[in-house]
């Protein structure tokens, strides 16, 4: 019989919660992209390119990478929030990846054959917000307040 007790209620840090909660939301879009109506222009989806047609909830152009690029961000997030420190590098490191995605986005032409993930203008912006918002989760859950070093 172990002698350790777990704390009562959620033993996880706010950084590791948020990482499950990215994580989840990311497997949730990623297991959406490929459920015909969720997915509208479902028979038009390619695996890697920008002549695919295929729009998660009729906004969001997808491809089936598209749709496992999110479900290996998700499985990587849900693994990664097992720890603090692991769970702050999935929320940074996501976020400058997603930041780059963007940038790629702005510069790459929608119809161009370097448009191979697809993406479109509400996939470009959406993003820049999550690039932002990951690295914003990942800074602000893990800043030690000057009163107390151990938060």
């Amino acid at each position: 019989m172990s002698t350790r007790t777990r704390p009562a209620g959620n033993p996880r840090t706010p950084v590791q919660q948020a990482a499950m909660i990215v994580g989840a939301v990311f497997l949730l879009v990623g297991i959406l992209g490929f459920i015909p109506g969720v997915t509208t222009d479902y028979d038009t989806m390619e695996f890697a390119s920008h002549h695919s047609e295929a729009k998660l909830l009729g906004v969001f152009q997808i491809s089936i990478l598209h749709n496992l690029v999110h479900l290996a961000f998700g499985v990587a997030g849900v693994a990664m929030a097992r720890t603090a420190s692991a769970a702050r590098t999935f929320l940074l490191a996501g976020g400058a990846a997603y930041l780059v995605l963007w940038l790629y986005g702005l510069f790459v032409g929608h119809h161009s054959s370097a448009n191979f993930v697809p993406l479109n203008t509400a996939d470009n912006w959406l993003h820049f917000v999550l690039g932002l918002g990951m690295i914003t989760l990942g800074v602000v859950l893990t800043r030690r307040r000057a009163n107390n070093p151990k938060v």
